[in-house]
C-alpha cells in the first residue's frame, strides 16, 4: 500500500483524469478500502481541492470549480517557503523574469485558500539588498506570521503587536520589506502619522488585530525611508561615527544598504550604521579602511579598545 501522502496524490490524478468516480472503483485503482478513499477524500478537501460527493445508488466524486489543477501539494509553511524563496529571486540579476513566471505558475497551479494568501503576500512585499555575511545569524520568523502581515496590507486592516517583547505598537502596514535578510513591515502610526520600518522578529503579533483603515500615501521613497530608519532603529547595535573623508569617498567603499552617510562642514562625514553585535559592527568599521572617530555607543569604545590592545599585543614582538 501507498503512503499516505503519495496516495492522496494519486487519487487527485485519477479524479483529474475523468469527470466522476464511484468510490468502489476508486479503491479498486488505489487496492485500498472504500473506508480509505473517504478518508483521503477529507485530506484533499482540508488541502483546500474542491472534491464534490453525491451521495445514493449512483453516487461518485469529481472534482468542482479548480478541476484542472495539477497535483502539487503543499501545505501552508511549504506554500510560503516558496513563494518568499521565489519573491527574493526576482531581484538578483538574470532571475528577475524566470522567478517572476515561476510565482505566477505555483499560484495558479494551488488551491484558493493558498492562492490568496501567496497573492496577497507577494503584492505586500518588497526586496531590498542582501546582506551575504556568512557569519551573521539570521533570525527566524514564523511563515504565519508573513502571510499574517501580508493579509493586514491586503484589507488594510490594522496591526496590533508587543514589539522589542514589552513595547505595545499599532500600525496601518504597508509594505513588507525583505532587507538584509531581515523582514521588515513599513507601517504608519494612526496615532502620530508616522511612518517607520519594525523587524519582524521583534514582534509579537496581538489578537485582534487594530481597526480598519483607509490607505495613506508614503512620503517619499520606500527605499529611502528603510534605509535610514533601520540605520537608525532596525539593529541591535546602533553606532555614529565621525569618518576623516568627504561623504563621496565613504559611499563609494560602503554597500549603501550597511548605513547613512552624511556630509559635515569641515569636509568630514557622518556613518550611521549598526549590526547585530558589537564585533560585526567593529569588523565593519574596520574594513572601511579610514580613520574614524566613534561618537556613539560607548560600548564600542570600549570594545575596540580591548581590540586595540589584542592587535597591539599580536605584533609586539616584530
Amino acid at each position: 500500500m501507498q503512503k499516505t501522502s503519495g496516495r492522496v496524490l494519486a487519487l487527485l490524478g485519477l479524479l483529474q483524469s475523468r469527470v466522476e468516480w464511484t468510490a468502489r472503483e476508486l479503491a479498486e485503482r488505489l487496492d485500498v478500502t472504500e473506508r480509505t478513499v473517504r478518508n483521503d477524500v477529507a485530506r484533499l478537501r482540508e488541502l483546500g481541492y474542491p472534491v464534490e460527493a453525491l451521495r445514493g445508488r449512483a453516487g461518485h466524486y469529481r472534482l468542482g470549480a479548480g478541476a484542472k489543477l495539477p497535483p502539487l501539494l503543499l501545505d501552508d509553511e511549504e506554500a510560503v517557503a516558496v513563494a518568499v524563496g521565489l519573491r527574493t529571486v526576482t531581484g538578483v540579476a538574470g532571475f528577475e523574469d524566470s522567478g517572476a513566471r515561476a510565482l505566477t505558475k505555483l499560484e495558479h497551479v494551488l488551491p484558493d485558500r493558498l492562492r490568496r494568501q501567496l497573492a496577497s503576500l507577494r503584492e505586500a512585499t518588497e526586496a531590498g539588498p542582501v546582506n551575504t555575511d556568512s557569519n551573521v545569524e539570521d533570525p527566524e520568523v514564523a511563515p504565519g506570521v508573513l502571510t499574517e502581515i501580508a493579509a493586514a496590507i491586503r484589507d488594510h486592516r490594522g496591526l496590533r503587536a508587543f514589539y522589542r517583547e514589552d513595547e505595545r505598537i499599532e500600525i496601518e502596514p504597508y509594505r513588507l520589506v525583505a532587507w538584509q535578510r531581515r523582514w521588515f513591515v513599513v507601517g504608519r502610526s494612526p496615532e502620530t502619522g508616522a511612518w517607520a520600518p519594525y523587524r519582524v522578529d521583534w514582534m509579537t503579533l496581538r489578537l485582534p488585530g487594530g481597526r480598519s483603515f483607509t490607505p495613506a500615501e508614503l512620503p517619499g521613497d520606500l527605499t529611502e525611508l528603510v534605509v535610514r530608519e533601520v540605520a537608525r532603529t532596525g539593529w541591535a547595535v546602533h553606532a555614529r561615527l565621525v569618518i576623516d573623508a568627504p561623504a563621496e569617498e565613504v559611499l563609494a567603499r560602503i554597500n549603501p544598504a550597511v548605513g547613512v552617510v552624511e556630509s559635515r562642514p569641515d569636509g568630514r562625514s557622518v556613518l550611521v550604521t549598526g549590526g547585530d553585535s558589537l564585533e560585526i559592527v567593529a569588523v565593519w568599521i574596520g574594513m572601511l579602511g579610514l580613520d574614524f572617530t566613534v561618537e556613539s555607543p560607548a560600548a564600542l569604545v570600549d570594545h575596540l579598545r580591548v581590540l586595540a590592545t589584542r592587535y597591539a599585543g599580536a605584533v609586539a614582538g616584530f
